[in-house]
């Protein structure tokens, strides 16, 4: 079972974290969420990791600010400059010894980004490996829900608009019966050719614990970010990025602009799968991220390897 644990941020906002594993594993994971998600979102990965490492990899999940059992928080602080912090927070906190390897999902893997640009020098002491997967390193540049440029133009304004309406609306939660009629609409943006009932679900219930203000936002910064030149400058850390040809949030040009920074990516493209790929694919997302654990536990330099694009259905 794993240890649930509190992060207390200098703003007074409260994290919630989970952990499994000894504290003197060898390598600690830390797996980061999306947007309008939670921890729960990698429990396929949770399992995987625990039966192929047991206590050499201790694994870490934490709720990022304003989503899931974690409090709200200024708004103001919803951006990811803020979510870079509070994962160094995390580290010193959760972690303070030994290598970490870095997993983010969409805004998760926007956060380790931020926390790369953010604390160069921290981020290079203790970071090891990174596993990227659904993300992007450019904001919306890519971003055009899989339609004409011009209908993508009106949904994002119709979609930053809403965004900022829903950002003054505190810690509000969005309502059940509205999330149940959304409920299409989720799974087209975010899901692929095939969802099982239990993962629309279970990303219905995590939105539906997010709040208003961390659903609104966070929009504006997910938009602006760009660090492709802090990627550039991480040198020949091992590192996977996976993507899936159907996603409507962060296509596969997301992925490889990641892969072109940093050159001793895996990219993996999944034919068929949308934006939920821990769930759509935990296969890849397992192999991906066991893949950079044993390259870290062994030593391997990852710049022997190179860059491989792959893909998998």
């Amino acid at each position: 079972m794993p240890e649930h644990l509190e992060v207390r941020l200098p703003d007074g906002v409260r994290l919630h974290v989970a952990a499994t594993g000894p504290v003197d594993a060898e390598v600690t994971a830390i797996l980061l969420h999306g947007w309008t998600l939670d921890g729960r979102s990698w429990h396929r990965q949770l399992a995987d990791l625990r039966d192929r490492f047991g206590g050499r990899v201790r694994v870490v999940t934490y709720d990022a600010r304003g989503h899931g059992r974690s409090s709200c928080m200024a708004l103001r602080t919803a951006t990811l400059a803020q979510l870079g912090d509070d994962l160094a927070a995390v580290v010193d906190q959760i972690v303070p010894t030994g290598q970490i390897v870095l997993v983010g999902h969409s805004m998760g893997g926007m956060t380790v980004m931020e926390y790369a640009h953010r604390h160069p020098d921290h981020f290079a002491g203790r970071t090891a490996g990174l596993v990227f997967v659904s993300t992007t390193a450019e904001g919306h540049t890519h971003t055009v829900y899989g339609l004409s440029p011009r209908i993508a133009r009106l949904i994002r304004l119709a979609e930053t608009t809403g965004a900022g309406v829903l950002a003054r609306c505190g810690a509000w939660r969005p309502p059940h019966a509205l999330l149940r009629a959304l409920r299409p609409s989720i799974r087209w943006m975010l899901f692929g050719d095939r969802c099982e009932p239990a993962d629309i679900r279970l990303v219905t219930s995590a939105v539906a614990h997010a709040s208003l203000r961390s659903i609104g936002g966070f929009r504006a910064s997910i938009g602006a970010q760009h660090r492709l030149d802090t990627l550039a400058a991480l040198g020949r850390l091992p590192a996977a990025a996976l993507v899936g040809d159907r996603d409507r949030l962060t296509p596969p040009p997301c992925a490889e602009s990641i892969a072109a920074a940093l050159p001793t990516t895996e990219l993996t493209v999944c034919p068929g799968a949308g934006h939920m790929l821990m769930m759509e694919r935990p296969d890849e997302v397992n192999a991906a991220v066991a893949g950079v654990l044993r390259q870290v536990l062994t030593g391997t330099d990852a710049g022997t390897s190179g860059q491989r694009v792959g893909t998998s259905g």
